[in-house]
């Protein structure tokens, strides 16, 4: 685990006041995939709202423009956002097209920052380009690349478990979660940095995320 950036901390956001967090889930995935993590949000004290989007028929920006409607039907105060692999540079097009949001901090889990190796073959090959879809290839172009880091407290969650389907379109020679590598995960900017011992997928089911995603928005730290 790296060392933490020197950025000061930030006092805990006080959890008297309704906690909202919006949770975005990854490509091809229904909104249902997100049950687990909201479900163990919610025990945590969050309010949790479940955001779905088009995966393959609208690129980052078209995607982010419908997170910016959806965030405009929430209340006024804190608003959270925790986003699995592609949802994550969903929030990032959402800071980069419309930095003015509520208050809250991010949480991002196997989301590929770095460009992702699986994504570059997705696209380039012929048969499975057209289920990989616009946002992906806005990833390959290196889009998500050439944009700041959200003005927020950013924690980027990374498996560290070489398990799933993605081994089906790459082999990482690095440690990985079976699709992202830990390397492609990284944000120079990011506020705290945690590798769980789970898979990509199993980052939304691992009670070991969610516990560091509940203690990541109370905090801005991943360590109690």
């Amino acid at each position: 685990r790296p060392p933490r950036p020197t950025r000061s901390r930030s006092p805990p956001m006080p959890m008297h006041e309704p906690q909202h967090v919006v949770l975005l889930s990854g490509i091809w995935l229904p909104r249902w995939s997100l049950w687990p993590l909201a479900w163990r949000l919610r025990r945590c004290g969050f309010i949790p709202h479940l955001f779905a989007y088009h995966t393959m028929g609208r690129d980052l920006q078209q995607n982010a423009a419908a997170l910016q409607v959806f965030l405009r039907t929430l209340p006024a105060g804190t608003v959270h956002l925790v986003a699995f692999s592609l949802g994550g540079l969903v929030v990032r097009a959402l800071f980069h097209f419309y930095p003015q949001q509520h208050p809250g901090r991010i949480v991002t889990l196997g989301t590929p920052h770095n460009g992702s190796l699986a994504a570059q073959r997705l696209v380039r090959w012929r048969w499975s380009r057209g289920i990989a879809g616009k946002s992906l290839a806005d990833l390959v172009a290196g889009q998500p690349q050439s944009w700041a880091p959200p003005a927020r407290e950013l924690g980027i969650i990374a498996g560290s478990v070489n398990l799933g389907l993605g081994r089906l379109v790459v082999r990482h020679r690095e440690v990985s979660d079976g699709t992202v590598s830990l390397s492609e995960t990284r944000l120079s900017k990011a506020t705290d940095f945690l590798a769980v011992r789970t898979s990509h997928f199993g980052l939304l089911l691992s009670a070991a995320s969610a516990g560091a995603v509940c203690r990541f928005l109370r905090s801005g730290r991943f360590s109690a």
